[in-house]
């Protein structure tokens, strides 16, 4: 179709809606270092860089440049009577297809390693392309939004997290060596840390032109103000339509957000008991297996002596997954019900739960570990279980729950129900 038989939607330019109250606002300058709060629901809009989006360019280099070395290099050695082995990010999810569990494998090789080279590759494509005479805007657009949306997925820093338990497990039965990868991705997480704060995306987008709108296929359908939940711009259009500026579908709320939410939430609910029940993994010392459940790994983190780490682990892997689905459902609870009660406190409790879900892949990232360095023939062996494959879907299937949930929700049954009460 030609570009002069579409039509401009109505852009208020000046203006911004909070994602989560979806109250709208004005979006003035900001100051290096300045944030934009949602003065209803305390959200953080946006939040000035000192130092420029340009900035973000070579940590994105830099990131892209040491991941390679990560991915190839050996991540810790073991030495156990004379034996030696050697992990790496990739023998993990190897030794996990090999023993069948070839999703799991999947799941730790894309959120460790592949998503946050993807993501980092669209970034740095798209920063690039700005500094450029002509920017290739119609190719600069999806590779943003890609790298926007992959930024949860992305888990290098819990990879970390889930190394460090690793390696807390295995220096009280062998001689235990942390080789140089696990330092080049505290490297890379250093640089994805700062990369997420020197980066405003609003203010990114605000330098892509906007574009034209097809024509209309039901013009008789009422026009509401859009907000974009990316770039943050509010226009004037129907449901469906593309972002006059990013190119994102726009809605005025998720679609099907409330029935994804509790497919999703009773999906995770139903697998949560095999993934606590069944052993993710089994310990084999002299050709005598020992099953573990997350729950036992808590306890012999304890009777180590390892507190801290056993507090963590714990609230991560068993209380977290509780307290996400617990609290999504109340959140339904509350959108049905039209609560007004509390409002503010809900909205914080999403923002939490959206958080933290991530976290739980500790224990999927440790049992790749172990799988993957703990293969030495007769004298120890670990195998992964069922339980380890259960409790990666509770985990995903948690994240997927809370990102269909849309807030905003809550508040329009609030106000709905006021008006009926």
């Amino acid at each position: 179709m030609r570009r002069g038989l579409g039509f401009a939607p109505a852009i208020r330019e000046g203006l911004t809606a909070c994602p989560d109250c979806g109250l709208l606002l004005r979006d003035p300058p900001l100051a290096p270092g300045q944030r934009l709060l949602c003065p209803r629901c305390r959200a953080r809009l946006r939040r000035r860089g000192a130092f420029g989006a340009e900035a973000a360019l070579p940590l994105v280099l830099a990131a892209l440049f040491l991941l390679p070395f990560a991915f190839f290099s050996p991540l810790i050695d073991l030495r156990l009577y004379g034996q030696t082995a050697q992990a790496s990010l990739v023998s993990g999810p190897e030794r996990l297809e090999q023993y069948g569990f070839t999703p799991l494998g999947w799941a730790v090789l894309l959120t460790a390693s592949l998503l946050p080279s993807l993501r980092l590759t669209a970034l740095g494509f798209s920063l690039f392309g700005l500094g450029r005479h002509h920017p290739p805007f119609h190719v600069m657009r999806p590779l943003l939004r890609l790298a926007q949306r992959l930024r949860p997925w992305g888990m290098v820093e819990v990879y970390l997290l889930g190394f460090f338990v690793a390696y807390s497990k295995l220096i009280d039965l062998a001689r235990v060596h942390v080789d140089r990868a696990a330092y080049i991705l505290g490297a890379v997480m250093l640089c994805l840390v700062l990369i997420d704060d020197v980066i405003d995306y609003p203010a990114l987008w605000r330098r892509f032109p906007l574009t034209l709108g097809r024509r209309e296929a039901h013009p008789e359908t009422p026009r509401h103000l859009l907000a974009c939940t990316l770039c943050g711009t509010v226009s004037e259009g129907r449901d469906g339509m593309a972002c006059p500026r990013c190119g994102a579908r726009l809605y005025r709320r998720k679609p099907q957000s409330l029935s994804l939410t509790a497919i999703f939430g009773l999906s995770a609910a139903f697998l949560y008991i095999p993934a606590n029940l069944l052993p993710i993994m089994t310990v084999d010392y002299y050709g005598v297996g020992v099953p573990r459940t997350i729950l036992a790994g808590v306890r012999e983190l304890i009777a180590a002596g390892m507190w801290p780490l056993a507090l963590l682990v714990f609230f991560a892997s068993i209380l977290v997954p509780v307290l996400k689905l617990v609290g999504l459902f109340l959140l339904l609870f509350s959108v049905r019900s039209r609560s007004a009660r509390r409002l503010l406190d809900r909205t914080r409790l999403y923002r939490l739960i959206e958080e933290v879900g991530r976290w739980s892949m500790i224990d999927v990232f440790m049992l790749s570990i172990l799988v993957g360095l703990v293969q030495i023939g007769l004298l120890a062996s670990v195998i992964p279980g069922a339980g380890a494959l259960a409790f990666a879907a509770v985990v995903i299937l948690t994240m997927l729950a809370s990102a269909s949930f849309d807030p905003r929700l809550m508040w329009d049954a609030a106000r709905l129900g006021r008006k009926r009460g």
